[in-house]
């Protein structure tokens, strides 16, 4: 496309929460850059908490980590694994990133003595962020989610701010997309239109006009001719412009439906950008989604965790679990191994693990099942299965080989046991000191150097790497030698900093603990290589049984 003036897009959400609005604005930037434009992303949340970094997993899903170390809304993740790019702190926002932000400058002076007001301190921050995005005037088209629902009182800011923008940057250069519910009442066969309604209504209430509606069904064509006229009429929005966003087997698929709904050419034209390339993407996306749904193999991996009531938890892994199933054109099914059960069942351990072909630990805090999971790394290594520790995970590995066979009696990590006799996982030394819990991780990417020959090395065929980190505690360098010698491959590290990122077992099949998260680097499009050889030796692992 040709340099004019940055197109701005707002994706809102009514209703209830939960309705997608994400993968909406994930799918039309999948679209849009099929189509040769340059676009990036952004999320703006209404809570308080300056980011999610010290938020309950329970309450919020996934911490996701960027490559500055930015910890972010798990929506992040899906911006990135739909139009695989690389975000920054600057694509993610929070209101109490805005007031603080607003209240250091007011502490310095920089007000000039000035009553700082919601208008026009906080929405003129606001607005500063949402260009920010754009310093140098690269892209042609800027997609900004508002989290939560259009009425709740917290986001009033997030909505005034993009009033006035839209004003300021001409409404021919903005479009509004309201995502809503569509419910199908089934006792009376009818689709009711009311919820979407009320939604606008407050849109409006707030000065802002939808010009496109994605309404959320549970099936696809709940959305006739008729319904589109209705909803039209009543939510002052051209028919064509109503859009269906209905449950299917597969997040990738929206992009698709929404395409076959000519969504993403409604969207150009109405924002009148010319010099439109045809897709590019939607072949390669169209093929996944068809490997999806007819695999030719079936695996089951046990994830071992402790969050196992709520998948978004571990969103990115499951996603990766996704990916990497359609590159081995295999179906991933996940059986969940809450650890906590584990340490009470232990004799029960074997028909837990019955008809598994592979064992994953995630990434956590906490001793909370810890040494379950210690347990599931036990039994994956004794019993050749294939086994992939994250983070946690592989420091739950590196403590069951200290134990059971270095012979290290009781050895834990100082996160669970600060006295223990066999500190093989410890504080990092930078951490001692550390006080605040917000943004005081190693967080972020760093490099890796992959030992010549290892599982990893034959995984990403090459030997230097760089992936993202979350984590306070690493391998204490003091027994490396020790577990070297008894079989603990150490086939990676930071060389710079001398801290462990990689561990292998020796002779075992296919047994790979990371310190990084690669889940947060695996996207629909370019799968990451440890998740694509783990689920491959779990289908070797399969049909050896």
């Amino acid at each position: 496309m040709s340099k004019n003036q940055t197109k701005y897009i707002f994706v809102f959400g009514g209703v209830l929460s939960g309705l997608g609005k994400g993968i909406v604005a994930s799918s039309l930037g999948y679209l849009l850059k099929s189509r040769n434009l340059n676009i990036t992303i952004q999320k703006l949340d209404p809570y308080l908490n300056v980011d999610p970094g010290t938020m309950n997993p329970f309450q919020h899903g996934e911490v996701f980590v960027l490559d500055d170390g930015a910890e972010t809304d798990l929506d992040l993740g899906h911006y990135e694994r739909f139009i695989d790019v690389n975000l920054s702190r600057e694509n993610t926002t929070s209101s109490g990133r805005v007031y603080w932000d607003v209240l250091e400058r007011e502490r310095k002076g920089d007000y000039l003595g000035e009553t700082i007001q919601v208008i026009p301190h906080i929405t003129d921050e606001i607005k500063r962020r949402i260009i920010s995005v754009n310093k140098r005037n690269k892209f042609d088209v800027i997609i900004t989610e508002v989290g939560g629902t259009v009425g709740d009182i917290e986001g009033q800011p997030f909505y005034e701010a993009i009033r006035q923008m839209i004003l300021e940057q001409g409404k021919e250069n903005c479009l509004v997309i309201h995502t809503t519910l569509l419910p199908f009442i089934h006792a009376a066969g009818e689709v009711k239109t009311k919820p979407t309604q009320h939604s606008v209504m407050r849109l409006r209430e707030i000065g802002l006009e939808p010009d496109i509606l994605v309404c959320r069904t549970e099936q696809g064509n709940y959305l006739n001719s008729k319904i589109k006229k209705k909803l039209g009429l009543f939510c002052n929005v051209v028919a064509s412009n109503v859009f269906e966003s209905p449950d299917v087997d597969s997040i990738y698929e929206i992009p698709i439906v929404l395409n076959n709904q000519n969504f993403d050419s409604s969207v150009i034209e109405s924002l009148n950008i010319k010099n439109i390339k045809k897709h590019q993407k939607l072949d390669y996306l169209k093929e996944a989604i068809n490997r999806f749904k007819n695999p030719e193999k079936k695996v089951t991996i046990a994830m071992c965790g402790k969050y196992n009531g709520l998948h978004d938890a571990y969103k990115s892994i499951l996603e990766a679990f996704i990916h990497s199933g359609i590159k081995n054109k295999a179906q991933v099914d996940i059986k969940w191994v809450d650890t906590e059960l584990l340490e009470s069942d232990i004799h029960k351990i074997d028909i837990i693990f019955k008809n598994i072909d592979g064992i994953l630990i995630p990434g956590g805090f906490g001793n909370r099942g810890i040494e379950g999971k210690i347990l599931a790394s036990k039994y994956a290594r004794e019993n050749n299965i294939p086994f992939l520790g994250i983070c946690l995970g592989m420091q739950c590995a590196v403590i069951d080989f200290a134990r059971h066979v270095s012979k290290l009696s009781k050895a834990n990590s100082t996160e669970f046991k600060n006295r223990t006799r066999f500190p093989v996982i410890d504080l990092m030394p930078k951490q001692k000191k550390v006080k605040n819990k917000g943004a005081t991780m190693r967080l972020g990417s760093y490099s890796c150097t992959l030992q010549k020959g290892s599982l990893a090395y034959k995984a990403y065929k090459e030997s230097s790497i760089y992936e993202r980190h979350r984590h306070r505690y690493e391998v204490n360098d003091k027994f490396v030698k020790k577990l070297a010698s008894d079989g603990l491959v150490f086939s990676g590290k930071n060389k710079k900093l001398n801290l462990v990122e990689v561990i292998e077992v020796k002779d075992h099949p296919w047994f790979v603990g990371v310190q990084f998260h690669p889940e947060l680097k695996s996207r629909i499009v370019k799968v990451h290589p440890l998740f694509k050889d783990f689920i491959a030796s779990a289908i070797l692992y399969n049909e050896r049984q």
